[in-house]
């Protein structure tokens, strides 16, 4: 039997979960051979039908939403679409960023594979904006590219927009990819991350949620804590005291 996935809200209308890194939100032809998805795991925790209202990415842990009918499913989903729900999320990158600022660098669409696309649907860049803020920073006596130290830095993400991957090609964008992000990071700086800390997840957490709940229109806070493999990596970094994590609680 599977470990119970961790329920951090829950009413008569919608659930929210801390996913763990690694799982799949659904089913999707391109991992036809992975046999968890949390829509089937929680269902079955539960005893019934859940309707997910938003993405978090396969190496991404953090709050989870779902809805317990199609009609709150699509009010819930509306508030995303109409960027009314403000998200924060903790990521671990490669380089010195700035202090603050903020990524304003549209993206092309990405389809799931399950989703239908028009022949002629536009290829146009959306816009897409991201705010950050540094929380703390590292230099560790390890040369993995051309210079004999490498540095790494916490960050705080907002994204304003809600584009596929967002965080992760902004991140890229910025020349400041997460590390352990395999599609769109740096192998090499991942396996540095390997070999000191065990990791081998992607350092990119949903941390909190601010929405409006669709029944009582009161403000709805959801917050999940930080898993045990990413605080793990803070501490190696010496960076336990950065952890944000006492803001969201």
């Amino acid at each position: 039997m599977s470990e119970a996935l961790e329920v951090i809200y829950r009413d008569e209308h919608l659930i929210a979960i801390h996913k763990p890194a690694g799982l799949l939100v659904h089913r999707t032809v391109l991992d036809r051979n992975e046999t968890r998805f949390a829509v089937q795991l929680l269902r079955d925790q539960i005893g019934q039908y859940v309707y997910p209202v938003h993405r978090l990415d396969r190496g991404t842990s953090g709050v989870l939403l779902f809805a317990l009918d199609k009609e709150i499913g699509k009010l819930l989903s509306g508030q995303f679409e109409a960027q009314q729900v403000d998200k924060t999320y903790l990521a671990v990158v490669r380089g010195h960023p700035p202090e603050a600022g903020s990524i304003d660098h549209a993206l092309t669409r990405q389809y799931d594979d399950y989703e239908f696309r028009a022949a002629n649907a536009s290829a146009e860049a959306q816009a897409a904006l991201t705010h950050y803020r540094r929380l703390a920073v590292t230099e560790l006596p390890y040369q993995v590219d051309i210079y004999p130290t490498s540095r790494y830095a916490l960050l705080e993400l907002k994204p304003h927009t809600g584009r596929r991957h967002q965080l992760r090609r902004h991140l890229k964008h910025l020349a400041h990819p997460i590390i352990g992000d395999a599609t769109y990071g740096k192998g090499r700086h991942n396996r540095l991350f390997q070999e000191l800390f065990g990791c081998r997840r992607m350092l990119l957490a949903c941390l909190e949620m601010r929405l409006t709940h669709p029944v009582s229109g009161l403000p709805l806070c959801l917050s999940a804590p930080l898993a045990d493999d990413f605080v793990s990596v803070l501490g190696g970094l010496g960076w336990v005291s950065a952890n944000p994590q006492k803001e969201y609680s």
